[in-house]
């Protein structure tokens, strides 16, 4: 998998045939509320696979979309067993899964394959709109908000 095709916060180390292991199993895990699995949502932000002493040890850092998510505790356990089903002779004693909300998420996150996905299901680039609906925002307290006469 070339880095092109990773979403854009994503930072990888390690050994790369483990890294590919990790993605494939985090693109089978889906956030319940949105049609898109986590991996491509964004809200994976760092993947480090290697193997220790010959067996694989794998840390991943990840984020939710937004803080008080009702689903924490589901997303993170389908997370950890995809993880343990996908790469061979990894176990809970050398699997991390660590959440962090720096940064917090946004769509501008999500890869281009999640793009994709979105707009399959909502018909439209959900993306591109939020960050049109973001640049006018900030347009508009740029100075405060002009009115015509």
């Amino acid at each position: 998998m070339s880095t092109a095709q990773r979403p854009p916060n994503l930072k990888v180390s390690g050994d790369e045939d483990l890294v590919r292991l990790a993605e494939d199993a985090l693109r089978e895990v889906y956030d319940p509320e949105i049609p898109v699995n986590v991996y491509d949502l964004g809200l994976i932000y760092q993947i480090d696979a290697r193997r220790v002493n010959g067996k694989p040890k794998v840390r991943v850092i990840m984020t939710l979309t937004a803080i008080g998510c009702p689903v924490t505790g589901s997303i993170l356990a389908y997370v950890e067993q995809a993880l343990l089903d996908r790469i061979p002779g990894l176990t809970e004693d050398n699997l991390e899964i660590e959440v962090t909300f720096d940064p917090p998420w946004s769509p501008d996150m999500v890869s281009e394959a999640g793009r994709e996905m979105l707009k399959e299901v909502y018909g439209y680039d959900v993306v591109e709109d939020w960050k049109k609906r973001m640049a006018e925002l900030s347009e508009g307290s740029e100075g405060g908000t002009q009115q015509g006469s």
